[in-house]
């Protein structure tokens, strides 16, 4: 009866600890959504040149990979994840004002935001709901992350239209298996710790974004 009493008691507080997790991802990352909103408004005032893009991308990955580690478990790691997004809220400016420059730029930026937001909220809703565990898409998700970063990298020097509309859609299907990864390890207990959680939902949010912008661009100007 004891031990009965015992499991259910430990349950109960492994369920306490998800959901606080979860709830403080969920916020945060909701403030510093809002925060790269910002930033990437000041950037589009300032008219940051494109370079501005690729700077404060590889700033915002080597702090997230080297720095955010070091202190996710102190108050400064939360510090930290605003410096980080912020930095690549600004670095989208020039992009957000080279796709508002088109003839149906406004469009494009909506329908991306849109789009991001639905796939978001979607499939974050279909994990909480089925409480299914995705753990096993891990080692796929990086072995394919890693091939489309080779294929971009790639395409770089061949400039294929075609080949950039196949990459931001494989992007797209990738981060979105992220979404449901990395869901489904916070509310498994996988992720305890919400400052490294929200940085990673942030980064496929963003990855997404990216891939819409460029995905909408591209057939708006076929048309």
């Amino acid at each position: 009866m004891n031990q009965n009493l015992s499991t259910v008691s430990q349950r109960s507080t492994s369920a306490i600890a998800t959901n606080k997790v979860l709830r403080n991802t969920y916020m945060l990352l909701s403030l510093t959504l809002l925060f790269s909103g910002f930033t990437a408004a000041i950037s589009m005032l300032m008219n940051m040149p494109p370079m501005t893009y690729l700077i404060s991308v590889i700033g915002g990955m080597v702090i997230a990979m080297f720095v955010l580690p070091r202190f996710a478990n102190s108050p400064a790691g939360i510090g930290i994840v605003f410096l980080i997004t912020g930095l690549l809220g600004f670095g989208l400016g020039p992009i957000l004002t080279m796709y508002a420059s088109l003839p149906n730029g406004g469009n494009i930026i909506t329908l991306s935001l849109a789009g991001t937001g639905a796939i978001f909220m979607g499939l974050s809703a279909y994990v909480l709901t089925t409480r299914k565990d995705f753990s096993f898409l891990g080692g796929f998700l990086m072995v394919g992350f890693l091939l489309v970063l080779l294929a971009a990298l790639a395409n770089i020097f061949l400039q294929i239209p075609a080949m950039s509309l196949m990459i931001s859609a494989v992007v797209i299907m990738i981060m979105s298996g992220f979404i449901l990864y990395d869901t489904s390890r916070i509310i498994h207990g996988g992720e305890t710790n919400y400052v490294l959680a929200t940085i990673g939902l942030y980064m496929t949010i963003f990855n997404i974004f990216i891939s819409l912008l460029q995905i909408l661009g591209i057939m708006g100007n076929d048309d």
